[in-house]
């Protein structure tokens, strides 16, 4: 075979190769959203504020946002639960536009009580979960959350944990996160994507 031939066999592989790569590329551009959206999180049946058992199944169909903390936080988890309720009011949808879940990393402290008089404070709607640290452990895990006790001076401890809120549409599409330091603009920009 001669080195022309062999350079336009090449060349016919390249093409050939170059558009395979166009074909999938049409492909994947042409799913639908819900093929295309992420997943994150598992099924999971936790304890909210009244004492009851709340099954992650009774949110289908509803867009909601979670966030992992605990009552005992000083500033972030106070903070975001706050600003989640002036975003909801800023969307002008009413509290049924997105659902608020708080899920406590520290089942040791954050009873079912607990939970109920904390979430007052914020005079909005918000679901409040714990369980066991077992159940807890799982659902941060199974949701990409680091927890982690902390001892503190005097033999008392505080939580480090991840301070993003996690955005599902109502089909239960994660579709992405609000970042502690984020400004409200681009916040409230994600909000309207999952309540659209």
């Amino acid at each position: 075979m001669s080195l022309r031939t062999i350079r336009i066999v090449l060349w016919v592989l390249v093409a050939v190769a170059a558009a395979g790569a166009a074909i999938l590329y049409v492909q994947r551009s042409s799913q639908t959203a819900d093929e295309t959206k992420l997943t994150l999180g598992a099924p999971f049946v936790l304890t909210d504020q009244t004492g009851k058992g709340f099954d992650s199944r009774s949110l289908e169909g509803k867009p909601h946002v979670m966030f992992f903390g605990f009552t005992h936080c000083p500033d972030v988890c106070p903070n975001t639960l706050a600003r989640l309720a002036k975003l909801r009011k800023q969307l002008g949808k009413g509290d049924d536009a997105f659902q608020i879940l708080f899920v406590s990393v520290d089942p040791e402290r954050d009873t079912p009580s607990e939970l109920a008089n904390y979430i007052k404070l914020f005079n909005t709607p918000v679901t409040a979960l714990t369980g066991t640290p077992k159940e807890i452990a799982d659902v941060t895990r199974s949701f990409g959350i680091y927890a982690r006790k902390a001892p503190t001076e005097g033999g008392g401890y505080t939580m480090d944990h991840s301070a993003q809120v996690l955005l599902f549409d109502a089909k239960g599409g994660f579709r992405g996160t609000i970042a502690f330091d984020e400004t409200d603009e681009p916040a409230l920009q994600k909000l309207k994507n999952i309540t659209s």
